[in-house]
């Protein structure tokens, strides 16, 4: 028996588990409180997609008179689809690789509609490995199948989303309500066998369903209702992102019929009142929890207790779930749009909150933004190796709002020192600490790719959103992620309060230039929103903006509203995202921005070579003195000999760098080069040793003069370049 269950409600993502309530469950174990974690969620995708499952599926009465002619054809097929299936989803849990190559032949797999795209992305697979190009062709079967289930048994199925329209501003909980009481679909029929095989062996006196999403939600309450008619004994609590934004003005009492408890925010604390409340008698301790009391919802916040601080949470433990099953899928030939969902990632985070909290569309008066708390770097490496021994999973998503640059810095550092392999990838701010040196440290820690949002791309906006950045700056960062070979996304936005049609394209014409210059390698667009909890929601009138007043009972977040400007922004989507699609395989380039839009729009006012221009800097050499130098590679092949011109003659040591992808020679005078060999055995990264410049500087004016003229030299620039000293 396990005092808690937690459990992840179908759907979030094929590749990995969502990482909360391994956060909950390495939080709990600190506590010796006895938890089981489930993702219900990946537990129906695999009994949905097997031999048994598509077996079913393909046995549901359809109109075939009536049905789409890609519907016809996938049943025409359903042999081919069954005998096939199991095999699919093992070469997709990385089980099954010889079947690439069968894949491959492209006379394998049935085919229906979505494989008509692969006449426009024959060109990618020149980029793509046998392994990912037989992946993306898996998932377009995959995908296939659920354009059939989505038409004919179950129209709110979706691999990472269930029922998400009516999750999606439910101010009112009528909608939701009335499909929660009403039939079961046919997921939901999956869903509560698995459940319910999962409550007859656990047991569990509290069951907490995190719902990060708003596809989360129906089957989370779908599942506490199955609880509350056959377990009325267990308490049922709901807690995570999506009730973190939207239920905070919680007050319709039907909601608890089917969950006795939902808390705000960080959810360590919550739980653990929650979980001593069953054991004892008397009055109850709650933190940030609204429940039904006198037949009335109330938000109880009386425990005087303070929530944990992040390095008292423990480690997140993966434990339970079940890892070795999840599927890897490529959507899209983009490597770096692949990452979403190729791959299995222990998900940690560096800092807790955000350290800019400052845009105004974002929903920084909230805890989860607005309180900004660091892990030390030691911390957070001591966790990755806990997490390398529990799952033999060495790659990393950090899922911050924005990681910091300098706890960045100290934990590729502190991984290095450590000799770490590990792979890993975060979101950022585009700000200017992300230095050319900074990058390749990272770069050589293990990092293989940022995403940051660019938003609007265009300065007036950048300043409105209070982003804290120039699109000038952007492209620099992003250049420099991209030569120290870390691929970069683009979160993009389109519809930000006042903005023009101008606006929009030349947003869309700095985008085209930056992955033109190959700068960026991977963008989404997506509309802005105006949330309840941001700067502009709480501020409109600021804006230019009028929210449309509704009366909240249940869901408070998403707020229609009208524009002053009276711009349907919405008839950008399909131009936008087409032409990203282009962008992002590398083709297009050339195609005047007209051509993306069915309606007339401007042209471009930005300048042709703006990104190009922002990028050509003059070689500065600028002298920081606090600067840290780090000496990645100090065991250089020294040879000494003398060396003549015109009857003058030096003592010269060659100093031979074996890099991992080249050869880097350098010639110093022998004292210069015995110097600069001993401070970088001294102040080497494997001793974890650090000096600043000016340090170095009065180090190296003991024994010469004229520090700048050496460290400015052609040789040390060389060693500079090739990553061997970095200045950060």
């Amino acid at each position: 028996m396990n005092d808690i269950l937690l459990i992840t409600p179908p759907f979030t993502q094929l590749n990995t588990p969502y990482p909360a309530t391994a956060y909950i469950k390495g939080f709990l174990n600190t506590k010796n409180i006895r938890s089981f974690q489930m993702d219900l969620g990946i537990e129906v995708i695999l009994e949905l997609f097997s031999k048994k499952g598509m077996t079913d599926v393909f046995a549901q009465p359809i109109d075939l008179q009536t049905t789409s002619l890609n519907s016809q054809r996938i049943f025409s097929l359903r042999s081919e689809y069954i005998r096939t299936i199991d095999q699919v989803i093992l070469f997709l849990q990385n089980k099954n690789a010889t079947l690439a190559r069968q894949i491959c032949t492209m006379n394998f797999l049935p085919e229906a509609s979505r494989f008509a795209q692969l006449d426009e992305l024959d060109y990618a697979f020149g980029t793509m490995g046998l392994q990912d190009k037989a992946k993306h062709l898996a998932t377009l079967y995959l995908e296939d199948l659920s354009d059939y289930i989505v038409e004919n048994i179950d129209p709110d199925f979706g691999f990472s989303r269930y029922a998400e329209r009516i999750g999606h501003s439910a101010n009112s909980f009528d909608e939701l309500y009335h499909k929660i009481v009403g039939p079961q679909t046919y997921i939901d029929g999956l869903t509560l066998k698995i459940l319910a095989q999962h409550l007859t062996r656990e047991n569990p006196r509290l069951i907490c369903f995190s719902v990060p999403f708003p596809g989360n939600l129906y089957s989370a309450f779908r599942a506490a209702k199955y609880i509350k008619e056959n377990y009325a004994h267990i308490k049922t609590a709901m807690g995570g992102g999506f009730p973190n934004t939207e239920l905070r003005q919680l007050s319709d009492k039907r909601v608890f019929e089917f969950f006795d408890f939902i808390t705000l925010d960080d959810g360590e604390l919550p739980i653990e009142l929650l979980i001593k409340n069953l054991d004892e008698d008397g009055p109850k301790s709650y933190k940030r929890t609204f429940l039904l009391e006198d037949d009335q919802v109330v938000y109880v916040n009386n425990s005087s207790l303070a929530d944990y601080r992040q390095a008292e949470v423990g480690t997140p433990d993966y434990g339970d779930l079940l890892t070795d099953r999840y599927i890897s899928v490529i959507e899209i030939a983009n490597p770096m749009h692949s990452l979403w969902s190729d791959g299995r990632w222990n998900k940690l985070t560096m800092a807790h909150g955000c350290y800019w909290g400052k845009c105004t569309f974002c929903d920084i008066s909230l805890d989860y933004i607005r309180i900004y708390e660091p892990v030390a770097a030691k911390i957070l490496v001591n966790r990755m190796e806990e997490l390398i021994a529990s799952t033999a999973e060495s790659g990393f998503h950090f899922v911050d709002e924005a990681a910091p640059p300098a706890l960045m810095r100290e934990v590729a550092l502190e991984i290095i020192r450590r000799k770490l392999v590990v792979t890993w990838w975060t979101n950022i701010r585009f700000e200017k600490s992300f230095s050319r040196d900074l990058c390749v440290l990272l770069k050589l820690s293990g990092c293989v790719a940022v995403s940051g949002g660019l938003e609007v791309a265009g300065d007036r906006l950048l300043k409105l959103i209070d982003k804290g950045v120039s699109v000038a700056q952007v492209a620099r960062v992003t250049r420099n992620f991209t030569e120290a070979g870390i691929m970069v996304h683009a979160y993009l936005m389109y519809g930000f309060p006042t903005q023009t049609t101008q606006e929009t394209v030349d947003s869309l014409e700095m985008v085209r230039q930056m992955f033109e210059m190959g700068v960026l390698q991977s963008g989404f667009w997506h509309q802005f929103a105006l949330t309840a909890h941001s700067p502009i929601g709480i501020n409109p009138q600021e804006f230019g903006i009028t929210p449309v007043k509704r009366e909240i009972s249940f869901a408070n977040n998403d707020i229609d509203f009208t524009d002053s400007t009276g711009i349907d922004h919405s008839k950008f989507s399909f131009g936008l995202k087409k032409s990203l699609f282009n962008f992002m395989h590398g083709i297009n380039f050339d195609v005047p921005l007209q051509e993306w839009f069915d309606f007339n729009i401007p042209r471009p006012t930005v300048d042709p070579d703006y990104i190009h221009d922002s990028l050509v800097e003059d070689e500065v050499f600028k002298f920081k003195p606090n600067s840290k130098i780090i000496f990645m590679h100090p065991e250089p092949i020294t040879d000494d000999f003398i060396k003549s011109k015109r009857g003058d003659s030096w003592e010269i040591t060659s100093l031979t760098f074996h890099l991992n992808t080249n050869i880097l020679k350098i010639e110093l005078k022998q004292n210069l080069a015995a110097w600069l060999t001993e401070s970088m055995l001294r102040h080497s990264i494997k001793n974890g040793s650090q000096i600043t410049l000016h340090q170095l500087k009065n180090d190296f004016e003991l024994h010469f003069e004229n520090f700048e003229m050496f460290w400015f030299s052609k040789p040390v620039q060389q060693l500079k370049e090739n990553g061997i000293i970095l200045s950060l």
